[in-house]
Protein backbone atom coordinates (compact mmCIF):
# COMPACT_ATOMS: atom_id res chain seq x y z
CA UNK A 1 0.00 0.00 0.00
CA UNK A 2 1.52 3.38 -0.87
CA UNK A 3 0.30 6.58 0.66
CA UNK A 4 1.41 9.94 -0.27
CA UNK A 5 1.98 11.92 3.10
CA UNK A 6 2.29 15.64 3.55
CA UNK A 7 3.28 17.55 6.53
CA UNK A 8 3.35 21.28 7.22
CA UNK A 9 3.29 22.04 10.97
CA UNK A 10 6.05 24.49 11.28
CA UNK A 11 8.50 25.76 9.13
CA UNK A 12 9.58 22.54 6.68
CA UNK A 13 7.40 22.06 3.65
CA UNK A 14 7.34 17.92 2.92
CA UNK A 15 5.49 15.34 0.99
CA UNK A 16 6.58 11.70 0.49
CA UNK A 17 5.76 8.36 -0.49
CA UNK A 18 5.78 5.46 1.92
CA UNK A 19 4.96 1.71 1.34
CA UNK A 20 3.15 -0.49 3.73
CA UNK A 21 4.31 2.06 6.23
CA UNK A 22 8.37 1.33 6.48
CA UNK A 23 9.36 1.07 2.61
CA UNK A 24 10.04 5.24 1.94
CA UNK A 25 10.15 5.59 -2.20
CA UNK A 26 10.55 9.34 -1.85
CA UNK A 27 11.44 12.16 0.82
CA UNK A 28 11.15 15.96 -0.15
CA UNK A 29 11.25 18.50 2.23
CA UNK A 30 11.47 22.39 1.32
CA UNK A 31 13.40 23.99 4.59
CA UNK A 32 13.10 27.45 5.69
CA UNK A 33 15.33 27.65 8.22
CA UNK A 34 17.88 30.11 6.61
CA UNK A 35 14.75 32.83 6.14
CA UNK A 36 13.72 32.47 9.84
CA UNK A 37 17.56 32.27 11.11
CA UNK A 38 17.56 36.06 9.99
CA UNK A 39 14.95 36.51 13.35
CA UNK A 40 16.42 33.91 15.53
CA UNK A 41 13.33 31.65 15.24
CA UNK A 42 10.28 30.86 13.44
CA UNK A 43 8.19 33.40 12.16
CA UNK A 44 4.33 32.02 11.76
CA UNK A 45 3.06 34.49 9.13
CA UNK A 46 6.48 33.77 6.87
CA UNK A 47 6.07 30.15 7.69
CA UNK A 48 2.45 30.03 5.98
CA UNK A 49 3.23 31.81 3.11
CA UNK A 50 6.46 29.74 2.24
CA UNK A 51 4.51 26.53 2.73
CA UNK A 52 1.83 28.10 -0.04
CA UNK A 53 4.56 28.86 -2.46
CA UNK A 54 6.02 25.40 -2.12
CA UNK A 55 3.52 22.59 -1.12
CA UNK A 56 2.57 22.02 -5.00
CA UNK A 57 5.78 21.39 -6.43
CA UNK A 58 7.57 19.60 -3.14
CA UNK A 59 4.25 17.25 -3.84
CA UNK A 60 4.83 16.96 -7.20
CA UNK A 61 8.50 16.03 -6.68
CA UNK A 62 7.25 13.65 -4.32
CA UNK A 63 5.88 11.87 -7.22
CA UNK A 64 8.33 12.09 -9.53
CA UNK A 65 10.76 10.91 -7.23
CA UNK A 66 9.29 7.56 -6.23
CA UNK A 67 8.53 7.58 -10.22
CA UNK A 68 4.43 6.90 -9.71
CA UNK A 69 1.20 8.67 -10.63
CA UNK A 70 -1.97 9.23 -9.18
CA UNK A 71 -3.50 5.97 -9.95
CA UNK A 72 -0.75 4.34 -8.40
CA UNK A 73 -1.49 5.87 -4.81
CA UNK A 74 -3.91 4.28 -2.30
CA UNK A 75 -4.39 7.19 0.07
CA UNK A 76 -3.16 10.83 1.14
CA UNK A 77 -1.79 11.22 4.68
CA UNK A 78 -1.56 14.58 6.36
CA UNK A 79 -0.32 16.04 9.47
CA UNK A 80 -3.73 18.03 11.00
CA UNK A 81 -2.44 18.73 14.72
CA UNK A 82 -0.65 19.97 16.60
CA UNK A 83 1.45 23.18 15.26
CA UNK A 84 1.53 26.71 14.03
CA UNK A 85 -2.02 26.94 12.46
CA UNK A 86 -1.31 28.75 9.77
CA UNK A 87 1.11 26.11 8.75
CA UNK A 88 -1.34 23.32 9.47
CA UNK A 89 -3.98 24.98 7.18
CA UNK A 90 -1.79 24.82 3.97
CA UNK A 91 -1.36 21.52 4.40
CA UNK A 92 -4.45 20.25 5.16
CA UNK A 93 -6.38 22.24 3.13
CA UNK A 94 -3.48 21.62 -0.07
CA UNK A 95 -4.23 17.49 1.04
CA UNK A 96 -8.39 18.06 1.39
CA UNK A 97 -8.01 19.21 -2.20
CA UNK A 98 -6.20 16.75 -3.52
CA UNK A 99 -8.08 13.64 -2.19
CA UNK A 100 -11.59 15.94 -3.59
CA UNK A 101 -10.02 15.26 -7.08
CA UNK A 102 -8.56 12.12 -6.72
CA UNK A 103 -11.31 10.27 -4.93
CA UNK A 104 -8.50 8.58 -2.52
CA UNK A 105 -9.12 8.49 1.28
CA UNK A 106 -7.85 11.47 3.17
CA UNK A 107 -6.09 10.16 6.51
CA UNK A 108 -5.62 12.87 9.28
CA UNK A 109 -2.07 12.15 11.22
CA UNK A 110 -1.28 13.96 14.63
CA UNK A 111 2.38 15.13 14.40
CA UNK A 112 3.96 13.65 17.44
CA UNK A 113 2.91 10.34 16.72
CA UNK A 114 4.40 11.01 13.34
CA UNK A 115 7.32 11.42 15.10
CA UNK A 116 7.39 8.27 16.76
CA UNK A 117 6.72 6.30 13.63
CA UNK A 118 9.78 7.74 12.08
CA UNK A 119 11.37 4.89 13.92
CA UNK A 120 9.41 1.77 12.26
CA UNK A 121 11.04 3.45 9.03
CA UNK A 122 14.69 3.11 10.70
CA UNK A 123 13.91 -0.34 12.71
CA UNK A 124 11.95 -2.57 10.62
CA UNK A 125 11.76 -5.19 13.34
CA UNK A 126 9.98 -2.48 15.92
CA UNK A 127 6.59 -2.96 17.18
CA UNK A 128 4.46 -2.37 19.73
CA UNK A 129 4.36 -2.18 22.67
CA UNK A 130 7.44 0.15 23.47
CA UNK A 131 8.45 3.23 25.61
CA UNK A 132 8.72 6.40 23.69
CA UNK A 133 10.85 9.58 24.83
CA UNK A 134 9.69 12.11 22.11
CA UNK A 135 11.66 15.10 22.44
CA UNK A 136 10.39 17.32 19.76
CA UNK A 137 10.23 21.16 19.36
CA UNK A 138 7.69 22.67 21.93
CA UNK A 139 7.36 18.70 23.33
CA UNK A 140 9.62 16.24 25.74
CA UNK A 141 7.21 13.56 26.70
CA UNK A 142 7.35 10.31 27.71
CA UNK A 143 5.07 7.85 25.84
CA UNK A 144 3.71 4.18 26.00
CA UNK A 145 2.62 2.77 22.71
CA UNK A 146 0.85 -0.30 23.23
CA UNK A 147 -0.64 -0.26 19.77
CA UNK A 148 0.21 1.36 16.69
CA UNK A 149 -2.42 3.82 16.88
CA UNK A 150 -2.85 4.31 21.06
CA UNK A 151 -0.33 6.33 23.06
CA UNK A 152 -0.58 7.05 26.74
CA UNK A 153 1.63 9.81 27.98
CA UNK A 154 3.06 9.45 31.33
CA UNK A 155 5.86 11.94 31.61
CA UNK A 156 5.61 16.10 30.07
CA UNK A 157 7.13 19.27 30.22
CA UNK A 158 5.68 21.25 32.83
CA UNK A 159 7.20 24.13 31.48
CA UNK A 160 9.60 24.75 28.35
CA UNK A 161 10.69 21.70 26.17
CA UNK A 162 14.16 19.95 25.96
CA UNK A 163 13.91 21.79 22.29
CA UNK A 164 12.97 25.22 23.30
CA UNK A 165 15.81 24.93 25.94
CA UNK A 166 18.83 24.12 23.65
CA UNK A 167 17.18 26.86 21.44
CA UNK A 168 17.57 29.33 24.12
CA UNK A 169 21.00 28.30 25.43
CA UNK A 170 22.22 28.64 22.38
CA UNK A 171 21.32 32.27 21.28
CA UNK A 172 22.46 33.72 25.04
CA UNK A 173 25.93 31.87 24.34
CA UNK A 174 25.93 33.68 20.81
CA UNK A 175 24.88 31.11 18.39
CA UNK A 176 22.40 31.15 14.93
CA UNK A 177 18.90 29.71 15.04
CA UNK A 178 18.14 26.92 15.32
CA UNK A 179 20.84 26.26 17.86
CA UNK A 180 20.46 22.72 18.68
CA UNK A 181 23.34 21.58 16.02
CA UNK A 182 25.48 24.00 17.10
CA UNK A 183 25.31 23.68 21.18
CA UNK A 184 25.75 20.14 19.56
CA UNK A 185 28.78 20.98 17.77
CA UNK A 186 30.43 23.22 20.40
CA UNK A 187 30.12 20.24 22.99
CA UNK A 188 32.20 18.27 21.32
CA UNK A 189 35.26 20.28 22.01
CA UNK A 190 34.23 21.42 25.34
CA UNK A 191 34.74 19.55 28.76
CA UNK A 192 31.21 17.93 30.56
CA UNK A 193 32.06 19.04 33.56
CA UNK A 194 33.23 22.10 33.54
CA UNK A 195 29.84 23.91 35.21
CA UNK A 196 27.64 22.40 37.04
CA UNK A 197 23.47 22.89 36.45
CA UNK A 198 21.60 21.50 38.97
CA UNK A 199 18.73 18.81 37.86
CA UNK A 200 15.14 20.12 38.78
CA UNK A 201 13.31 18.38 41.82
CA UNK A 202 9.50 18.20 40.91
CA UNK A 203 6.36 17.36 42.93
CA UNK A 204 3.80 14.98 41.46
CA UNK A 205 4.26 12.59 38.62
CA UNK A 206 8.11 11.60 38.76
CA UNK A 207 8.09 11.41 34.91
CA UNK A 208 7.78 14.84 33.99
CA UNK A 209 9.94 17.16 33.09
CA UNK A 210 11.34 20.97 33.26
CA UNK A 211 13.75 23.11 31.49
CA UNK A 212 12.83 26.13 32.75
CA UNK A 213 15.58 26.17 35.63
CA UNK A 214 17.97 25.08 33.35
CA UNK A 215 17.51 27.93 30.84
CA UNK A 216 17.32 31.03 33.63
CA UNK A 217 20.54 29.25 34.86
CA UNK A 218 22.45 29.46 31.71
CA UNK A 219 21.43 32.72 31.00
CA UNK A 220 22.33 34.05 34.30
CA UNK A 221 25.38 32.50 33.91
CA UNK A 222 26.60 34.21 30.99
CA UNK A 223 24.99 37.68 31.84
CA UNK A 224 27.15 37.42 35.18
CA UNK A 225 30.14 37.12 33.43
CA UNK A 226 29.54 40.05 31.12
CA UNK A 227 28.79 42.21 33.84
CA UNK A 228 32.45 41.26 35.39
CA UNK A 229 34.07 41.65 31.86
CA UNK A 230 34.53 38.17 32.04
CA UNK A 231 34.75 35.66 28.97
CA UNK A 232 33.46 32.50 29.24
CA UNK A 233 34.55 29.06 27.78
CA UNK A 234 31.33 29.02 25.91
CA UNK A 235 32.39 25.46 24.57
CA UNK A 236 32.62 24.07 28.13
CA UNK A 237 28.86 25.89 28.45
CA UNK A 238 27.89 24.18 25.70
CA UNK A 239 28.74 20.58 27.23
CA UNK A 240 27.89 20.85 30.53
CA UNK A 241 24.41 22.38 29.59
CA UNK A 242 24.30 19.59 26.99
CA UNK A 243 25.15 16.55 29.59
CA UNK A 244 22.70 18.33 32.17
CA UNK A 245 20.11 17.99 29.51
CA UNK A 246 20.61 14.39 28.54
CA UNK A 247 20.90 13.16 31.77
CA UNK A 248 17.46 14.70 33.08
CA UNK A 249 16.05 13.12 29.59
CA UNK A 250 17.62 9.52 30.09
CA UNK A 251 16.87 9.42 33.96
CA UNK A 252 13.25 10.24 33.65
CA UNK A 253 13.02 7.49 30.92
CA UNK A 254 14.98 5.20 32.94
CA UNK A 255 12.36 5.41 36.36
CA UNK A 256 9.82 4.74 34.01
CA UNK A 257 11.38 1.90 31.77
CA UNK A 258 12.27 0.27 35.14
CA UNK A 259 8.31 0.83 36.57
CA UNK A 260 6.91 0.12 33.69
CA UNK A 261 8.77 -2.66 32.80
CA UNK A 262 9.71 -2.29 29.02
CA UNK A 263 12.52 -3.26 27.63
CA UNK A 264 12.27 -1.74 24.25
CA UNK A 265 13.15 2.07 24.33
CA UNK A 266 12.50 4.38 21.36
CA UNK A 267 13.26 8.11 20.99
CA UNK A 268 11.61 10.35 18.26
CA UNK A 269 11.54 13.97 17.50
CA UNK A 270 14.34 16.72 16.35
CA UNK A 271 16.66 16.66 19.70
CA UNK A 272 17.03 12.76 19.11
CA UNK A 273 19.43 13.78 16.53
CA UNK A 274 21.72 15.17 19.50
CA UNK A 275 24.95 13.42 19.66
CA UNK A 276 25.00 13.86 23.51
CA UNK A 277 21.56 12.67 23.54
CA UNK A 278 21.28 9.59 21.60
CA UNK A 279 24.92 8.54 23.66
CA UNK A 280 23.06 9.27 26.96
CA UNK A 281 20.04 7.03 25.53
CA UNK A 282 22.72 4.08 24.74
CA UNK A 283 24.38 4.21 27.94
CA UNK A 284 20.64 4.17 29.65
CA UNK A 285 19.71 1.15 27.25
CA UNK A 286 22.82 -0.51 28.04
CA UNK A 287 22.19 -0.27 31.93
CA UNK A 288 18.88 -1.82 31.82
CA UNK A 289 19.43 -4.26 29.48
CA UNK A 290 17.32 -2.75 27.26
CA UNK A 291 17.17 -2.83 23.02
CA UNK A 292 17.15 1.43 22.09
CA UNK A 293 15.40 2.08 18.67
CA UNK A 294 16.85 5.82 17.08
CA UNK A 295 15.76 7.33 13.68
CA UNK A 296 18.54 7.95 11.42
CA UNK A 297 19.02 11.63 11.93
CA UNK A 298 17.20 12.75 8.72
CA UNK A 299 14.36 11.54 10.08
CA UNK A 300 14.61 13.07 14.04
CA UNK A 301 13.32 16.30 12.01
CA UNK A 302 9.98 17.14 10.58
CA UNK A 303 9.31 15.20 7.65
CA UNK A 304 6.58 13.69 5.66
CA UNK A 305 7.94 10.20 5.50
CA UNK A 306 7.50 9.84 9.40
CA UNK A 307 3.61 10.98 8.75
CA UNK A 308 3.44 8.16 5.47
CA UNK A 309 4.54 5.49 8.38
CA UNK A 310 1.92 6.50 10.60
CA UNK A 311 -0.46 7.38 8.46
CA UNK A 312 -0.36 3.51 7.06
CA UNK A 313 -1.62 2.09 10.57
CA UNK A 314 -3.76 4.95 11.01
CA UNK A 315 -5.54 3.41 7.68
CA UNK A 316 -5.39 0.21 8.69
CA UNK A 317 -6.94 1.10 12.04
CA UNK A 318 -9.90 3.06 9.94
CA UNK A 319 -8.75 6.18 10.85
CA UNK A 320 -10.42 8.43 7.65
CA UNK A 321 -11.42 12.48 7.84
CA UNK A 322 -13.49 14.15 5.14
CA UNK A 323 -13.55 17.28 3.85
CA UNK A 324 -14.39 19.03 7.50
CA UNK A 325 -10.57 18.04 8.77
CA UNK A 326 -9.73 20.79 10.60
CA UNK A 327 -6.05 22.06 11.92
CA UNK A 328 -5.27 22.33 15.24
CA UNK A 329 -3.04 23.98 17.05
CA UNK A 330 -2.88 21.65 20.11
CA UNK A 331 -4.40 18.54 20.38
CA UNK A 332 -2.66 15.75 23.16
CA UNK A 333 -1.57 12.17 21.97
CA UNK A 334 -4.50 10.50 23.63
CA UNK A 335 -7.75 12.60 22.57
CA UNK A 336 -6.73 11.55 18.44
Amino acid sequence: MKILAIESSCDETAAAVVADGRQVLSDIVASQVDEHMLYGGVVPEIASRRHIESISGVVSQALSAASLGWGDIDAVAVTYAPGLIGALLVGVSYAKGLAMASGLPLVPVHHIAGHIAANYISHPDLEPPFLCLVVSGGHSLIVEVPEYTRFRVIGRTRDDAAGECFDKAARVLGYPYPGGKYIDAAAKKGSKTAFKFTHPKLSGCEYDFSFSGLKTAVINLVHNAEQRGETLPVEDVAASFQKTVADILAEKTALAAKALGYKKIAVAGGVSANFGVRARMKKLADSLGAELYLPEPKYCGDNAAMIGAQGYYDFLAGKRADESLNAVATLSLEDI
